[in-house]
């Protein structure tokens, strides 16, 4: 008794210690492969996958051809296994839908009409595969968030019958305008765009429409009108996806107050959406649209390679980064090729660093480790979301996701970004790498805009598996506080998802994203080398999965 009451008393001191000579170790034997994740070779692979010549890396065009080939190419000259099988890719069924409206869209009521003109007021698509969808005379209902939340004790659409009509939703949930509701300014699920559409299809309704707002949404009108300008890639599904919605769209602020002062109604409306007394109105209006689509079926691919574990080889760590971006769309100042440098050559890049720095260490992984690249990311998380669900190693058997997605470009800093942070124990893993290099973990900046939501990591979330995904840190080594901060917020707002997110060796500082991904290493070494799993916290919305 005396021996295992002394064991307990005396377990956090015997971990804290087998976690330092395990990192000691590393630093004595494998120091090489840390210093395989360096500055050039990193910008070496950016300018290759951010160049012209590979056209924005969209799917099912050359410039996928180029990349995906690319990728096997460095695995295989590293000696790592294919991923699937004996190849290195994974095959993902999808269907690009080019939906071109037929003209404006016209809202019409007893009081006259308002005309919506194509990307200055709104944009349109469908999910559904066919040549041609429309709405004809369909009734608009202003349903709040568009949010059916029975933990927050929220349901926009109760008493509503929405079949054959087209609600107008706003984006992001009330926490944004109230922070005593939901989580207050750190945005859900239920905020997100997708979840939008995928309710009101839920609800049989015919359309949905959401209501943009920059700050809300934590994106300007452009990249909306830039994302929706070009066809659309979707995951093929046996029903053709004619169970949603005929029309998914968004609409400006300014026309959504046009529309809701030509029903009568004062715009303020929207700013009552997140009361509980709230009721759906029906705006008493009518709107009609054709939309027309060319269809193409065929299939993208996510690229996998493996490093098998010395010891628990069907356990695995996965790394991620998607590697696609938009390519070649509507032209901004001449420039029409969107290169997806920072988003996303840099995590495709530090994916690539990462499989060199494990191909270097001495002394295997107990774990395997799987490094995963994957497509669609861009058109809704697709390449993940098909990964999860035809997984090389199953769900309760992968202890978690590390996911690399836009790194920082402008240098070190005193922190790094946990997104997502109080959601599983991955938290406290990143905390103590981040500790060995002098620096500490904070939480995003802006939780409203629901970054958790927006990469990879999310899907294998969805599965029960915990994610870590980091971004840059708000303080730059010796300059002011916050400096950090406005870079990314800068680049959000002039080079997010446009052409102008190119690589320039001359502006870019590679040293700040090179120990943001040793930091990752760490964190990705200690979990294949552990026996345990790391667990989701109390109050994560996706701690049930995990059991």
């Amino acid at each position: 008794m005396f021996i295992i009451n002394y064991l307990i008393l005396k377990a956090p001191i015997l971990f804290s210690m087998a976690a330092s000579l395990l990192w000691q170790g590393v630093q004595a034997q494998d120091s090489s492969a840390v210093r395989a994740i360096n500055a050039n070779s990193f910008a070496r692979h950016i300018q290759v996958l951010a160049s012209d010549a590979f056209e924005g890396r969209k799917p099912f065009t050359r410039g996928e051809d180029s990349a995906i080939h690319y990728l096997a190419a460095q695995f295989k000259a590293l000696g790592l296994k294919p991923g699937n099988g004996n190849s290195y890719f994974q095959e993902v069924p999808m269907v690009s839908i080019g939906s071109k409206p037929a003209g404006n869209l016209i809202v019409k009521g007893d009081k006259g009409e308002v005309s919506l003109q194509y990307l200055d007021d709104y944009v349109a698509g469908t999910r559904r595969v066919q040549e041609q969808v429309s709405i004809r005379q369909s009734e608009l209902v202003f349903a709040g968030y568009g949010i059916v939340a029975p933990e927050y004790g929220h349901n926009d659409y109760a008493g509503l019958d929405v079949k054959g009509k087209t609600v107008i939703v706003m984006i992001n949930d009330p926490g944004f305008a109230d922070n005593t509701l939901f989580k207050g300014r750190t945005m859900t699920y239920y905020g997100r765009w997708t979840y939008k559409f995928e309710e009101a299809s839920r609800q049989g309704a015919a359309g949905v429409i959401i209501i943009h707002e920059t700050a809300a949404a934590s994106y300007p009108w452009k990249v909306v009108r830039s994302g929706w300008s070009n066809s659309k890639l979707h995951l093929q599904t046996a029903d053709n996806n004619m169970s949603r919605t005929a029309l998914e769209g968004w609409i400006t602020q300014d026309a959504a107050r046009k529309i809701f002062q030509l029903a009568g109604i004062s715009p303020d409306i929207m700013e009552k959406a997140n009361q509980k007394d709230f009721k759906p109105v029906d705006l008493h209006l009518q709107t009609s649209l054709v939309i027309n689509n060319t269809i193409k079926k065929s299939s993208s691919h996510n690229v996998l390679a493996i490093l098998p574990g010395s010891k628990r080889p069907d356990e695995c760590v996965v790394f991620s980064a998607h590697w696609d971006h938009f390519g070649i769309g509507e032209p901004v100042k001449g420039d029409s090729i969107y290169n997806g440098a920072v988003d996303n050559a840099t995590g495709t890049a530090g994916l690539l660093e990462l499989a060199t720095a494990f191909t270097r260490l001495q002394q295997k992984p107990a774990r395997s480790v799987l490094f995963l690249s994957v497509t669609g990311e861009e058109q809704g998380l697709l390449g993940s979301e098909y990964y999860a669900s035809h997984p090389v190693f199953k769900a309760e058997k992968t202890v978690a996701d590390i996911n690399l997605d836009v790194l920082n470009t402008f240098g070190r800093t005193k922190d790094v970004t946990v997104i997502g942070m109080g959601q599983s124990e991955l938290d406290e893993y990143a905390h103590r790498a981040a500790a060995k290099q002098g620096r500490v973990t904070v939480p995003e900046a802006n939780p409203e805009g629901g970054w958790f939501f927006r990469s990879d990591h999310f899907n294998f979330a969805k599965k029960g598996i915990p994610g870590l995904y980091l971004g840059p840190g708000n303080d730059i080594l010796g300059k002011a506080p916050g400096s950090g901060k406005e870079k990314t917020a800068a680049y959000n707002r002039l080079r997010y998802h446009s052409p102008a997110d190119e690589f320039n060796p001359d502006t870019w500082v590679m040293d700040g994203m090179v120990e943001d991904v040793r930091l990752m290493f760490d964190v990705g070494y200690t979990l294949s080398n552990e026996s345990t799993f790391p667990q989701w916290k109390k109050g994560s919305e996706f701690k049930a999965y995990r059991k």
